[in-house]
């Protein structure tokens, strides 16, 4: 199923942000509360943040647990961002527990994930691959995993000028018409975060001086917001938007 996590705001730690809270997506990944279809997401995680000193964020996957990576959870200590995408995965029967298919995938300045799949992926693949055109320009979007040509057609969409949130609303209204499944979409661009809900649950919450989109609540702490299902959430300096995401 996977679980995802994304924050906007004054500098944090990816230790404070991914690793501090009760119920922390590092947690998640042995230990989920809301996942709908599995008891672990313990088939590799990644996490992706933007640094002052590169216009592209940095990117840190694997295929392993995300509570066995001791090396990392040691460097997000010090790791400081105003915006970081993180995910944990459970790997879908039928594709490979690899490095590859660990998100956030990067393209240019954007970070995205994808919590969900793509029911009778087999079925659809070739048309997926037709509506998305030329994957060779993003190289991620050659993963072996039905969330790449997700992901593909999302970057399509904003190398053809399309807003962070609209590349998300593309990739599902494309997707739905031809198979049904989960479409928790997520990305980040350093200056700005977009989410869609589609069959899974997705909630927000805003700190003092930042905003986090969630999978699941990260503590029992007030002010944790869930999104209704079918919508395209964004969020950036002017606060945080929802609207209905229609086919």
């Amino acid at each position: 199923m996977c679980r995802h996590l994304g924050y906007l705001g004054d500098p944090r730690s990816l230790h404070e942000l991914l690793y501090a809270p009760e119920h922390s997506l590092e947690t998640q990944a042995y230990a989920p509360r809301m996942s709908r279809s599995c008891i672990l997401n313990a088939d590799g995680f990644g996490a992706g943040w933007y640094d002052e000193t590169r216009p592209a964020p940095v990117r840190y996957r694997r295929s392993q647990p995300m509570w066995t990576d001791l090396s990392f959870a040691d460097v997000a200590d010090v790791v400081r961002t105003r915006c970081t995408i993180a995910a944990v995965r459970s790997a879908t029967v039928g594709f490979p527990i690899d490095e590859s298919c660990a998100q956030p995938f990067t393209d240019g300045d954007r970070l995205f994930s994808h919590n969900g799949v793509i029911q009778g992926f087999p079925a659809v693949e070739s048309k997926l691959r037709e509506l998305a055109g030329d994957l060779a320009i993003v190289p991620d979007a050659r993963a072996p995993v039905d969330s790449a040509l997700l992901f593909a057609l999302a970057a399509g969409a904003w190398r053809a000028g399309e807003s962070l949130g609209d590349g998300l609303a593309h990739a599902v209204r494309t997707v739905t018409p031809l198979a049904g499944g989960r479409y928790n979409l997520l990305a980040g661009d350093g200056t700005r975060l977009a989410a869609t809900t589609w069959g899974d649950t997705l909630f927000y919450r805003a700190l003092d001086g930042g905003i986090v989109l969630a999978s699941e609540p990260y503590d029992d702490e007030p002010g944790w917001e869930e999104v209704p299902d079918r919508s395209l959430v964004t969020a950036g300096p002017g606060g945080v938007g929802v609207s209905p995401l229609r086919p």
